[in-house]
C-alpha cells in the first residue's frame, strides 16, 4: 500500500495549520516535512510544497482582499519580479545535488528561526521600534495607500525577486523574506502585512508550480492531497490563530524551525558519506 496517499494530506493539514497560526512564514516547513516523511529530495519536494503554498496562500489572499487588508498593488509589484527569477531557481534546483540543497535549506531555516525569535523577543520587551528610521514606503493616511517612490520600489523589487528565486530553488514560498521586508520597508500594520505577503506568495508559488508541472517535475499524486490538506489546515489555523496568536507563539514556532534546521543539516552532512 502506498502510504503517501494518507501521509501527504496529513502533512498538508499541518503545514496549512502552521501558516494560519503564524502567517505566511509557516509554509517554510513544507519541504522539510516532505523530505523526512516521504523521503523525497529537495528538488522533488519543492514543487509539491509550492503547489500547497499557492493554494493555501491564495485562499488567505482572497480573504485579505475581501477584508480590504491586502495591498494588491504592492503584492503585484513584488510578485512580478518574483516570477521573473523563480524559473532561474527552478532550473538551478534540478542541477544541484541534493546534499548541498539540504544544507542550503538548513541555513535558510536557521536564518528564519533566529530572525523570527529576535523579532518576537523585541515585541515582548516592547523595544521593536526603538530608534527605527522611517521606512521608504509610508502609508498616506489621507488616501489609505502607500506613497510610492524610487527607494520604496527598489526595496520591494529586490525583496520580491529574492523571494521568487528562493521559491524556485528551495520551494519555500518566500514568506520568511516577504514578511520581514514589509515590516522593514513599510509602516503597514500587521494584518495588511500578512495579507499582502500571502498575495505575493500566491502568485509566485502558483507560477513556480506551473513551471514545474510544465517541465514534468511535479508529482500530482502527492501534490493534490497535500495542497487540499494545506488549505483546510490554513482555515483551521486562521480561526484558532485569532485567539492565541502573538509573539510567544512566534517564539515557539521559531524554536521548532531551529530544531528542524538542525535535523536537516545533519541529514545533508550524512548524505555526503
Amino acid at each position: 500500500m502506498d502510504y503517501s496517499i494518507l501521509i501527504s494530506p496529513a502533512l498538508g493539514i499541518l503545514v496549512g495549520f502552521l501558516m494560519g497560526l503564524t502567517g505566511a512564514g509557516g509554509g517554510i516547513l513544507s519541504v522539510p516535512l516532505l523530505v523526512f516523511a516521504l523521503h523525497l529530495s529537495v528538488a522533488e519536494a519543492a514543487p509539491i510544497a509550492l503547489s500547497a503554498i499557492a493554494l493555501a496562500a491564495g485562499g488567505g489572499a482572497l480573504l485579505g482582499l475581501k477584508n480590504k487588508t491586502l495591498r494588491y498593488k504592492a503584492a503585484g509589484f513584488m510578485a512580478t519580479f518574483g516570477l521573473l527569477l523563480s524559473p532561474v531557481g527552478l532550473w538551478l534546483a534540478q542541477r544541484v545535488p541534493n546534499s548541498p540543497l539540504l544544507i542550503l535549506f538548513s541555513c535558510t531555516l536557521f536564518y528564519s528561526a533566529i530572525n523570527l525569535y529576535r523579532q518576537s523577543s523585541r515585541e515582548i520587551l516592547g523595544t521593536a521600534d526603538v530608534n527605527r528610521k522611517p521606512p521608504p514606503c509610508l502609508l498616506n493616511p489621507s488616501i489609505g495607500k502607500l506613497a510610492w517612490n524610487i527607494p520604496c520600489a527598489r526595496a520591494l523589487m529586490l525583496s520580491g525577486g529574492l523571494a521568487g528565486f528562493l521559491s524556485g530553488l528551495l520551494g519555500v514560498g518566500g514568506g520568511f523574506v516577504i514578511v520581514p521586508a514589509l515590516k522593514r520597508y513599510t509602516d503597514l500594520p500587521v494584518q495588511p502585512i500578512v495579507a499582502t505577503s500571502l498575495g505575493v506568495l500566491a502568485v509566485i508559488s502558483t507560477g513556480s508550480a506551473v513551471f514545474s508541472a510544465a517541465a514534468g517535475n511535479l508529482d500530482l499524486l502527492v501534490a493534490v492531497p497535500f495542497s487540499l490538506g494545506a488549505l483546510g489546515g490554513l482555515l483551521l489555523g486562521g480561526s484558532l490563530g485569532k485567539k492565541i496568536s502573538g509573539p510567544r507563539l512566534q517564539q515557539i514556532f521559531a524554536v521548532l524551525t531551529f530544531v528542524v534546521a538542525i535535523s536537516l543539516m545533519v541529514k545533508g552532512i550524512k548524505s555526503y558519506y
